[in-house]
């Protein structure tokens, strides 16, 4: 430090190294997290079919070896991006006279976000889980189902059950607002271009189809969503309660 306060002043004033315009400016390090914000930016935009190594390097403004210094592959991915969307979801506290509703209430958090990131959910699909929030959601689920008293065996398929379910109808919503986006798809109609042509099916083989065909056209939002999966928590039984026998003995 300069004893003259006009050195230290001058000092003070002075570009710093890091600020001189031939200091090369330091890069970001990749990480774990950098990755996955960036594999989600370009589902986000681009949709999950576009998700590559070498585009989400790309994001990074990196070769592919650099991501693979931190994943194991495009699988590796998949499991990152799916944590990092079930680490939003909230898990209520366990309660037997509300299981069906929180059950409910936990698909529809894992829908929303799987129809934020087009097509994300195929990430999920045919895939083990290793992620911890994965983990934590499927937990959090099996805790619900079993405080509902359902049978363990029952608890683990209706899991498997019902999370197959959302990531399906998340990627068919996905789906067909990728096939609304472009205008020259004819085969996306409206549900009023769908009456007319069920109503306009011969109607000796086509009888039931023309005579509903509203029903089969009707729902809106996440209609359909709701009633499935309450059709399928509304089909567990709860195991029967254990049923004490009065002793006999005097």
């Amino acid at each position: 430090m300069p004893t003259d306060p006009r050195q230290r002043r001058a000092a003070r004033h002075a570009p710093s190294p890091a600020a001189s315009p031939s200091a090369a400016p330091r890069k970001t390090p990749i990480t774990v997290e950098r990755i996955t914000d960036a594999a989600l930016q370009v589902i986000a935009t681009e949709g999950y079919d576009a998700l590559t190594i070498r585009r989400v390097a790309a994001v990074l403004g990196t070769g592919p070896s650099s991501l693979y210094a931190h994943i194991v592959n495009k699988e590796d991915l998949d499991d990152l991006i799916v944590g990092r969307l079930c680490a939003a979801i909230q898990l209520p506290e366990p309660d037997p006279a509300s299981w069906r509703e929180q059950i409910l209430d936990v698909y529809a958090q894992l829908r929303d976000q799987y129809l934020k990131y087009p097509g994300v959910s195929r990430a999920a699909l045919a895939m083990v889980p290793t992620h911890l929030e994965t983990l934590r959601v499927s937990e959090g689920i099996l805790a619900i189902l079993l405080a509902g008293g359902i049978e363990p065996q029952t608890a683990a398929w209706a899991l498997d059950a019902l999370t197959l379910y959302v990531n399906a109808y998340a990627l068919e919503r996905s789906l067909v607002q990728q096939r609304q986006s472009h205008h020259d798809d004819n085969w996306v109609l409206s549900r009023e271009e769908l009456v007319d042509r069920f109503t306009a099916l011969p109607a000796d083989r086509f009888p039931h189809t023309r005579r509903h065909a509203a029903e089969l056209t009707s729902g809106s939002g996440h209609e359909r969503f709701d009633f499935t999966i309450t059709l399928i928590i509304d089909r567990l039984a709860p195991r029967p309660s254990a049923t004490i026998t009065p002793s006999t003995s005097a």
